[in-house]
């Protein structure tokens, strides 16, 4: 009697792990196939992350920077400034590429000193256009014209100036890195405005992507003026902070936020700044 609960225990065993194993080799492809798309998704965000890091690259893309400048004038306020940023690339030839980036200010500046009044409105608009080669490369890069109109709705938003100059942009992508700087020169060729243009911009800017869309950042907005006085010509700020890609349905959002401090600024220019950024994404 024994003997026979044996066999029948060892047989009912087998069948318990015939049954396993046949439960694992049904499940295994489905649990398999089920981490690859989430790995591919996982890669697919990181490298769609990587490339809003790329001024020129081949994706449309709808920003929307919201910058909080602290301790600004006299009366030390925040100057609020919401730049739209569209950035549309059109294939000009089989080997280049023109990429459009226009800047758009929205701006809401309190009264900063004694006397002054405030102001609320849209600023100056910035379009710049950059040729770039459309094969991939070690060397990224993109060169072309950028332009102020004076399209300010408030004298206290704009330079009442039309101006214009060139523009580049060089980058390198290798591993998790994005590294690069973008530069322009204006200079005023018209306008109303009492005070003439003669500015540069250079934002250097340097990512350290990590998995799921997660990435690290410090792109920081450096201006010249060379018609101020020399303490007063540069504005260079230091900071940096982190941003995140994720996907609303299948439309890709890409978030950023960033804060800098004013190392080196004008007399009564603010002294840091918050930048939240919020980015819609249409890859082709």
């Amino acid at each position: 009697m024994s003997y026979m609960k044996g066999r029948t225990t060892v047989s009912i065993g087998r069948m318990l792990a015939g049954l396993l194993v046949l439960v694992g080799a049904l499940a295994l492809p489905p649990l398999l196939h089920t981490a690859h798309e989430a790995w591919a998704a996982d890669e697919s965000d990181t490298e769609l992350a990587k490339k809003t890091q790329n001024p020129v690259a081949d994706l449309i893309s709808v920003p929307f920077q919201s910058n909080f400048n602290f301790n600004t004038g006299t009366k030390e306020e925040m100057v609020y400034v919401l730049n739209v940023q569209p950035v549309i690339p059109i294939k000009l030839t089989d080997d280049l590429n023109l990429i459009t980036r226009t800047i758009m200010p929205i701006i809401n500046q309190p009264s900063l000193f004694p006397q002054m009044e405030s102001a609320f409105g849209m600023g100056d608009i910035n379009p710049t256009l950059f040729f770039s080669p459309s094969k991939p490369s070690r060397f990224i890069w993109g060169a072309g014209p950028t332009f102020t109109f004076p399209t300010a709705t408030n004298r206290l938003l704009g330079a009442g100036k039309y101006s214009l100059g060139p523009a580049a942009v060089g980058l390198v992508m290798h591993g998790p890195w994005v590294v690069g700087a973008l530069i322009n020169q204006q200079w005023s060729v018209a306008g109303w405005g009492h005070k003439d243009v003669n500015a540069m911009l250079i934002q250097p800017f340097i990512n350290y992507n990590l998995p799921h869309g997660w990435y690290l950042t410090s792109s920081p907005i450096m201006t010249g003026d060379w018609t101020a006085r020399a303490s007063d010509q540069w504005t260079v700020p230091v900071g940096g902070g982190a941003g995140k890609l994720f996907r609303l349905g299948k439309l890709p959002i890409n978030t950023q936020l960033t804060g800098y401090y004013n190392a080196d600024r004008p007399k009564d220019a603010s002294q840091w700044q918050l930048r939240f950024q919020l980015q819609f994404l249409f890859p082709k």
